[in-house]
């Protein structure tokens, strides 16, 4: 009885209303409407706000579950990236899979330093294939980056390199030549007509050119990255499918592993380094006796 009252109640009310809307004129009608809109753009909830209608339990679920996912998602890329990361370089890590020829701090045989120096007649098989790994890889190489250069220079783009081999070397340079150096880098890729004049955009030469007012050792990384990407994304593909890289490869050595000697009289003696605390003290040694001199000695011989 009672919901039927209330009930009763509503229906009484809403036919009040709608008679009452009937009877306004429609100009009152068309302000009302207009009141009715600007309320609810400016009362409106905001997104992702909470809905009273859904029960609270649910809604921390979906929160929870909307979370874990992302945790997971994010952890499976991680893990991929380094699984991925771990397969690429595993030939080429030396605790993992030995390196070749040998082992120089086991044998004692220097070759695996001599033929992985910074500059050789024929690189290394690994050395070559680790330059695909990644553009970088290939610049911190400098014989990779040698090679790049005369790639470059083919396709008459070697300014882009120069360019970000003088912008290094500002960077990691000598402070006392900082001026010195930013001079040289605008006179020779930024002024115009420069001999070596690299393509950057306005942008970015609006900001390296009001930064030199103030040079520092920074002022050139924005132009730096604009020309890494650009030589990570044009000429650093092409040089990889490029004759040149696959003669390289193709030419690079294999270093054939050393053979242990069957028996141990042939073996070469192993020659291990002192420990650094016995080197020390040693040394003191030999300068407590040198400054000491004869005098030293002959009180002793006078005491026996």
């Amino acid at each position: 009885l009672l919901i039927n009252h209330t009930w009763d109640f509503v229906v009484m009310q809403a036919r009040e209303q709608l008679r009452a809307s009937k009877q306004r004129k429609k100009a009152d009608r068309i302000v009302l409407e207009c009141q009715e809109q600007a309320y609810w753009l400016i009362n409106k909830p905001c997104p992702g706000e909470f809905d009273p209608l859904m029960d609270v339990s649910t809604g921390r679920l979906v929160l929870t579950m909307c979370v874990c996912v992302c945790v997971c998602v994010r952890a499976c890329m991680r893990v991929c990236s380094f699984m991925k990361y771990s397969e690429q370089y595993l030939h080429h890590d030396p605790i993992m899979s030995g390196c070749l020829p040998s082992n120089p701090w086991i044998s004692d045989d220097t070759s695996h330093w001599t033929i992985n120096t910074d500059m050789v007649d024929t690189p290394t098989r690994l050395r070559v294939e680790r330059w695909s790994f990644s553009f970088m890889e290939l610049l911190n190489d400098l014989m990779g980056r040698r090679e790049f250069m005369i790639y470059l220079e083919k396709e008459f783009s070697a300014e882009n390199l120069c360019f970000w081999v003088a912008c290094e070397d500002l960077r990691h340079g000598e402070s006392s030549k900082i001026i010195l150096k930013v001079e040289e880098v605008y006179k020779n890729f930024l002024a115009p007509g420069a001999a070596r004049w690299v393509n950057i955009d306005s942008r970015t030469m609006e900001r390296t050119l009001e930064g030199i007012k103030r040079p520092h050792r920074f002022i050139m990384d924005d132009a730096q990255m604009h020309i890494y990407f650009l030589m990570k994304k044009d000429s650093y593909p092409r040089y990889l499918k490029s004759e040149l890289y696959k003669n390289m490869l193709a030419q690079a050595v294999i270093p054939q592993e050393t053979k242990k000697s069957v028996f141990p009289f042939m073996r070469r003696q192993r020659h291990s380094s002192p420990s650094p605390a016995m080197v020390t003290q040693a040394t003191e040694d030999d300068g407590k006796a040198k400054g000491a001199g004869p005098g030293a000695s002959s009180a002793s011989n006078s005491q026996i």
